[in-house]
C-alpha cells in the first residue's frame, strides 16, 4: 500500500478542490452540460458551442443570455458561489437548473478558463480569466481585475486545454471523435427539450454544424432536424397528459403531466434513444428505461428499439435533485404510480395506431421478368421443359406483372439452369455456310451439331 499518515489532516484547498472538480466534470459532455444549463437559466434565446478535439482543447459556448455583472466577474468561479438559492429550503422549491455552484468551480480546477460578459444596461463587456477557482491577471505582471472590451450582451466561456493538470484523466480519454458524438448528443437532446431556444454545435473551422435548430421550430421540427425524416413521420404525440397522484397529507390534492413523442410499430433501429426530462432536468432513470423496452417488446421485432422522447413536470417539492454529483439522476415520489400510469396512455396510443402497418418493399427494375414457380417432385422433367420454354418466352418478351416474394429465389436448380443464359447456335446457318466452304466438313460439322442439340436438350432451342 501507499504511504499514509498516522495524523488525520486537512487537505490543502487545491488538492480536495481538484478531486471535487473530477466527481463534477468526468468529460467534455459533462461541462457542456452544465454549461448549456447555466445559459438557460440566464433566459438565452440563442446558444452556439463550438469544439476542438471534442472540447479537449478548445470548448467554447457564447449566449445571449444577461450576462454576469462585472463585480459578479471576481467570485463566478469560486466554489459555492450562486444566484439560484440562499437557504437549503430553497431546494424544495427549486425550478432552476443549478444550485450548487459547483460547475465553473469544477472547470477551472482542470482547465483554463476565460469568461467574457456583458449586461444588457452596461456600456462594454468585461472579460476575465481563472484558474484553480479565483481570478487571474490577463497577462502576467498586471493587476488580476475583469479588462473592459467589445462585446455583445450575453456570455462568452472559453476553455482550453481541459485536463491538463489530470495526466492519468486526460490519458485515458483516447478518442477525441468519440467526445465529439457525446458532446453532440447532449446538445441535441436539450435543442430537442428547449424547442424555443435556438441551438448550433460545430467543430471548430468548419462551416457545417453538427446541430443547427431555429428557435420558431416546434419539438418535432427539431426531432426531424436531428434524428431525421425516418423518426419524425412515425412520430405518436401525447400533449400534457394529466398524472393523478395521490394527496400530499400537507398541501392537499397534488398532479403533474408529461409529454412525450414516441415512434409507432413501423419504426425501429439497433440501439434504444430514449430522452428523459423530469423538471426539465435532463436525467436517467432504469425504471423507465425497462418499462419503455418492455412495452414495445410485443410490437417490434426482436432485437430493435424505438424513439422516446419522454418530459416529466412534477411538484418540486416531489423531486430530489441532489443525489448525483453531475445531477444525472433524481428521485421522485410515487414512482410506481407514475410509470403505471406513464405505460396505459403509452400503450394505447400504439395499440390505437396498429389498424394500419407500413412494410417497406424492393422497387422492381423496368423488364424485369417474373421467375417461375418451383416445380412439384412428382413431374420433373415435364415441368422442367415447361419452365425452360417459359423463361425463354419471358426473356423475349418481359412481363409486366411484379414479382412476389415467393418467386424472388430460386428453390430448384432446374428451374433455370446454366444453358438459360447462353444463346445457342443456328445449326441451320451453320451447315450452310460449312457447305459451301468445304464439302468434306459438312458431315463432320452435322455431327458435332447432333451431338450439341443432345447435350443442351435442357437449354431451349436445340437446332437442327
Amino acid at each position: 500500500r501507499g504511504h499514509m499518515n498516522s495524523r488525520i489532516q486537512k487537505l490543502p484547498p487545491e488538492v480536495y478542490n481538484r478531486i471535487a472538480a473530477g466527481e463534477v466534470i468526468q468529460r467534455p459532455a459533462n461541462a457542456v452540460k452544465e454549461l448549456i444549463e447555466n445559459c438557460l437559466d440566464a433566459k438565452s434565446t440563442q446558444i452556439i458551442i463550438t469544439l476542438a478535439q471534442g472540447g479537449l482543447s478548445l470548448l467554447q459556448i457564447q449566449d445571449n443570455g444577461h450576462g454576469i455583472q462585472k463585480d459578479d466577474l471576481d467570485i463566478v468561479c469560486e466554489r459555492h458561489t450562486t444566484s439560484k438559492l440562499s437557504k437549503y429550503d430553497d431546494l424544495k422549491q427549486i425550478t432552476t437548473y443549478g444550485f450548487r455552484g459547483e460547475a465553473l468551480a469544477s472547470i477551472s480546477h482542470v482547465a483554463r478558463v476565460m469568461i467574457t460578459s456583458m449586461t444588457p444596461s452596461s456600456s462594454c463587456a468585461y472579460k476575465a480569466k481563472y484558474k484553480d477557482g479565483k481570478l487571474i491577471p490577463m497577462t502576467p505582471g498586471e493587476k488580476a481585475i475583469p479588462k473592459a472590451c467589445a462585446g455583445v450582451p450575453g456570455t462568452i466561456i472559453s476553455i482550453e486545454e481541459m485536463f491538463y493538470n489530470v495526466p492519468a484523466r486526460c490519458k485515458s480519454i483516447k478518442n477525441p471523435s468519440e467526445e465529439h458524438q457525446q458532446v453532440v448528443s447532449v446538445v441535441s437532446k436539450y435543442a430537442i427539450h428547449n424547442s424555443g431556444v435556438s441551438f448550433s454545435c460545430k467543430k471548430q473551422g468548419e462551416a457545417a454544424t453538427d446541430v443547427q435548430t431555429p428557435a420558431k421550430n416546434t419539438v418535432s421540427d427539431n426531432i426531424r432536424a436531428i434524428y431525421g425524416h425516418s423518426v419524425s413521420r412515425e412520430l405518436l404525440h401525447l400533449n400534457n397528459t394529466t398524472l393523478n397522484l395521490p394527496n400530499d397529507p400537507t398541501t392537499g390534492p397534488v398532479s403533474g403531466s408529461f409529454e412525450a413523442y414516441f415512434t409507432n410499430a413501423n419504426f425501429n433501429m439497433k440501439k434504444l434513444v430514449f430522452i428523459l426530462f423530469i423538471n426539465h432536468r435532463l436525467v436517467e432513470a432504469k425504471t423507465l428505461r425497462t418499462l419503455i423496452d418492455t412495452l414495445y417488446a410485443k410490437h417490434l421485432p426482436k432485437g430493435t428499439h424505438p424513439f422516446v422522447y419522454l418530459s416529466l413536470s412534477l411538484p418540486p417539492h416531489h423531486v430530489d435533485v441532489n443525489v448525483h454529483p453531475t445531477k444525472q439522476e433524481v428521485r421522485f415520489l410515487h414512482e410506481d404510480t407514475i410509470l403505471d400510469q406513464i405505460k396505459e396512455s403509452i400503450e394505447a396510443q400504439l395499440s390505437s395506431s396498429l389498424s394500419s402497418r407500413t412494410f417497406l418493399t424492393q422497387a422492381v427494375l423496368p423488364g424485369a421478368g417474373t421467375l417461375p414457380v418451383a416445380p412439384s417432385s412428382s413431374s420433373t422433367t415435364t415441368t422442367t421443359t415447361t419452365t425452360t420454354t417459359t423463361t425463354t418466352s419471358t426473356t423475349s418478351t418481359p412481363s409486366s406483372a411484379a414479382p412476389t416474394p415467393s418467386t424472388n429465389v430460386r428453390v430448384d436448380p432446374k428451374m433455370r439452369p446454366l444453358t438459360h443464359f447462353m444463346t445457342p447456335i443456328d445449326s441451320t446457318t451453320n451447315n450452310n455456310k460449312d457447305t459451301t466452304t468445304d464439302g468434306d466438313s459438312t458431315t463432320n460439322n452435322q455431327d458435332d451439331n447432333n451431338n450439341h442439340d443432345n447435350n443442351y436438350d435442357d437449354g431451349g432451342d436445340g437446332g437442327g
